[in-house]
């Protein structure tokens, strides 16, 4: 078992998590209540790493980020930041990978509050940020549960824009699925099997939990 390798993918899953919660929020609240023109666009965009292949999104974000590139040089001459094949720029590729999974069931929650619980806490005296606090949150919770959940396992397992972005450097780049293609390719399938089945173990779990988590909170009062 490549521990070194699941631990680096615990620690990227936590911080898309992290920096994805806030941008999510936002964004799927501003999508579900706005009705301009823009929106299918915006809408388009967000979907759009759902339907490019990994590689291809990998090698387009590995151009725009690398040394050649004039972002990539600003990064690493103003900031010091070397994206090309380091744990940073294994951050930005899952963030833009995962964009649509935090997105879209964040969505679907501010979209299924109905509009009267809006005028009724503006008539009640509540700001906005007090309604969205005390009453958009609560409601929408169990959809960001599943946004939480469903970019989390799918971090874990993310296999091609990981290994384009940030190659298999152990202990920098190499998660626990590149760790399973290495043992496959070293024929060692004994270890490729427990790391799977780790895999499997921790999503399931996890898709499993969110589920009894969303039921609670649907039920309660």
């Amino acid at each position: 078992m490549d521990w070194q390798a699941l631990a680096l993918s615990v620690e990227l899953a936590g911080a898309t998590l992290l920096v994805l919660l806030p941008v999510a929020l936002a964004l799927g609240r501003w999508l579900a209540q706005t009705r301009g023109r823009v929106k299918p666009w915006i809408e388009a965009l967000v979907l759009l790493p759902l339907v490019l292949p990994p590689t291809v999104l990998g090698y387009y974000l590995l151009v725009l980020l690398g040394g050649a590139s004039a972002p990539g040089r600003w990064l690493a001459e103003t900031l010091g930041l070397q994206l090309g094949f380091s744990f940073a720029g294994l951050l930005l590729a899952s963030i833009v990978f995962n964009l649509p999974f935090m997105v879209q069931p964040v969505q679907r929650a501010f979209e299924a509050i109905p509009s009267t619980l809006g005028e009724a806490a503006a008539v009640s005296g509540l700001s906005r940020w007090q309604a969205l606090w005390r009453v958009e949150l609560p409601l929408a919770w169990p959809g960001i549960v599943s946004a939480l959940v469903l970019t989390f396992v799918h971090t874990l397992g993310e296999f091609g824009v990981v290994l384009m972005v940030g190659g298999n450097i152990p202990g920098q780049t190499r998660t626990i699925s590149i760790a399973v293609y290495d043992r496959v390719q070293s024929f060692d399938f004994a270890a490729a099997d427990r790391m799977a089945a780790l895999l499997l173990l921790l999503s399931l779990t996890a898709v499993a939990a969110s589920f009894l988590v969303s039921a609670r909170l649907v039920r309660r009062p």
